[in-house]
Formats: C-alpha cells, structure tokens, sequence
C-alpha cells in the first residue's frame, strides 16, 4: 500500500471523539491531543506514525505556523499538512504564555484536521456564530464554495455555515 493509499484509508477510518466540554459556550470539542490518542491504534495497523512541528513566525501579529506530517515506515516518505494561527495578544483574562499556548492548541488541531479531513461542522468554531449573520454565499462569490466542494468538502458543511441564495445552491448542487 502506497503512502497515499494509507493516509486515504486513515482519513476514512479515522474517529475522534469529542471528550472536552466547553461551559462557557455549552459544547462539546476535541483537542489535539484527543487526536493524536485516536490515532496510536492506527500507527500499529499501517505502520506509519504522526509528529507535530511548529514555527514561530515574529511580526507585528506574531504567528505561529503548524505541520503535522504522517510518516510511512515502509515507503520511507511522507504527507503534510498545515495550519497558520496569529496568536492574539490583546486576549483579554491571558497572561503572554496562555495565549502562545491557546494559540499553539489551535494550530496543532487545524494542522491535524487538515491533515486527516476531519470536519469540525459541529463544533463550536463552526456553529457558535456569536450572535451575528450567517455569511451569504450567492452566484457572484460562488467560487470558493465550488473549490470547496471540488476538494471533497460537503455540501451540507456549506449548508451549516452559510445562508445560500437558491440560485448559488442550484450550481452548486449541480456542479
């Protein structure tokens, strides 16, 4: 099986469970580290393992750049994905530390999901919409959602997370 055949596999098989609960917002989540947990029985199986690396990047918004690459022990190859997160440092209630940490969580997170195309519509980052608007999708910015649905996302992810005028919902659905 090649390095790509497993990770397709991985990403078909793969389940985390959501073991945090948010009490501020009322939900449940998955961390990074719930992640990588579900991924240890499936190391063993396809004989591959996970790392996680960050980069910090110094700026004016200081940033903080996260790969998670899978490695195949039989191939000797690899596949990463990324995940780019400006640490907020106006975050109110957090000392400096907290908010590289909260900013380091995040980005371990995103750089898995992306990764292994685990989609976090249920989440809190997806549905707690902080009282505001859903944005719009219609036929004039309708290309996103199309590149979007190109690369395997779900219609029904558009769905949750956008108002969808019924014209851009008829192209998307008929490609």
């Amino acid at each position: 099986m090649t390095t790509a055949e497993k990770l397709s596999n991985i990403q078909i098989e793969f389940k985390a469970k959501k073991s945090r609960f948010n009490s501020f917002g009322k939900y449940n989540f998955r961390s990074a580290e719930d992640i990588l947990e579900a991924l240890k029985p499936i190391n063993k199986k396809y004989r591959v393992y996970f790392t996680v690396n960050e980069t910090f990047i110094p700026a004016e918004l200081p940033v903080i750049e996260t790969t998670a690459t899978m490695f195949d022990i039989d191939e000797n190859s690899k596949i990463a994905a990324k995940a780019i997160v400006a640490v907020d440092l106006n975050q109110k209630g957090m000392a400096t530390p907290q908010q590289f940490g909260s900013a380091s969580s995040y980005a371990k997170k995103y750089a898995l999901g992306n990764l292994l195309l685990i989609d976090d519509t249920a989440d809190a980052d997806a549905t707690n919409d902080h009282g505001k608007l859903k944005p719009k999708i219609s036929s004039n910015n309708i290309d996103k959602a199309k590149k979007f649905l190109d690369n395997g996302g779900l219609l029904k992810t558009l769905q949750d997370k956008y108002d969808i005028e019924p014209t851009a919902l008829k192209q998307l659905q008929n490609g």
